[in-house]
């Protein structure tokens, strides 16, 4: 396409090229919107955390690919289900929307909330701002102690302050947010909400683990996700006895008094076969988180939270079905706490 270009241009020309050339750069649309399914725009790298790829995936959903220096510079993906109207680069008249974060369990990622559930055909929804973050496939929502050392990964720090300020300066989030999530997702949801008041006005935890120093078989379990992909154990929170402090921080039965002033759902059954279940299936995983929840809600009534909903159904394992169902059922919690609807 280059072959009738002259060798050399006269100065004249070559400014007006250069002037042409300035112009299709700025008038180039970026937005969302501009983007077809599956095209991804790039750009050049800025200090600090920072959007560099939009992807449109499906009618409503939007994927971020985010360059995070609290993650040691890599690039990780934030699904988002936008609400009807959503176009954050009209700037003459930008809208900020009430935010739910949803939160991934260990073993999957910003996709699992549209790949396994029905969220995206949920009606309820469509005038919230749906995030749903990476977080490593066993991240904890923490930052990670790494012998003392910190920094790479800071889950904890990526979506609370750089991810949550992105999204608030440039892409329609609102103030107004509630989380929820399962299993890690749920402890997360719990964290998030209790280690930074304010932040959100409702969380749920949906068979999360929510007392994870319950006991030695509750410390051990959790002990052995932190080793899953050939980690250390110890780079995420320490020794349980050690840096009991440390735990005792990510622990959301000794973080209960931080919960006492906003609603709190929590759901789990009880490791057996449940009606969606196959037959004979069974979960160690969920008998101990199970407890764990129970042991939450038992201090959270101790320590005089007055806005405590559970659902600990009976029957059921750690699956997706159960997860759908009790997003459902929360969701008029967490959407009175947004006022959507009011």
């Amino acid at each position: 396409m280059f072959a009738n270009v002259p060798a050399v241009l006269s100065p004249l020309r070559a400014r007006l090229l250069l002037v042409l050339a300035v112009l299709l750069a700025v008038l180039t649309p970026t937005a969302p919107g501009a983007l077809a399914a599956g095209q991804a725009e790039t750009g050049a790298a800025r200090p600090g955390a920072e959007v560099v790829a939009v992807t449109r995936v499906a009618d409503r959903q939007v994927d971020l690919s985010v360059r995070s220096t609290a993650l040691g510079g890599r690039t990780v993906d934030v699904r988002l289900l936008t609400p009807d109207g959503w176009n954050p680069h009209d700037r003459r008249h930008r809208q900020h929307w009430p935010t739910l974060w949803l939160l991934h369990g260990c073993c999957g990622d910003y996709t699992s909330w549209t790949s396994m559930t029905d969220v995206a055909e949920t009606d309820s929804l469509r005038d919230v701002l749906v995030v749903m973050p990476e977080a490593g496939w066993n991240g904890w929502y923490s930052d990670w102690w790494n012998h003392g050392q910190g920094g790479d990964p800071a889950w904890e720090t990526f979506h609370t302050k750089e991810l949550r300020r992105l999204l608030e300066r440039d892409w329609g989030a609102g103030s107004d947010r509630v989380v929820a999530g399962l299993s890690m997702g749920g402890q997360g949801a719990l964290l998030y909400a209790a280690r930074h008041p304010g932040m959100f006005k409702a969380t749920a935890a949906y068979s999360g683990s929510a007392h994870p120093l319950l006991n030695s078989e509750s410390i051990d379990r959790i002990m052995g996700f932190f080793a899953g992909q050939n980690t250390d154990p110890l780079r995420v929170w320490g020794d349980p006895v050690a840096q009991r402090r440390i735990w005792q921080a990510h622990d959301p039965f000794h973080l209960a008094k931080r919960l006492r002033s906003i609603p709190v759902y929590l759901s789990c059954g009880d490791g057996t076969t449940g009606p969606l279940d196959p037959p004979g299936a069974t979960s160690a995983l969920e008998a101990d988180f199970n407890r764990q929840n129970h042991a939450l809600a038992a201090e959270l009534k101790r320590v005089g939270a007055r806005h405590v909903t559970t659902n600990f159904y009976g029957p059921g394992t750690h699956g997706w079905a159960y997860w759908e169902r009790e997003l459902h059922a929360s969701l008029p919690m967490l959407l009175a706490a947004l006022r959507v609807g009011d």
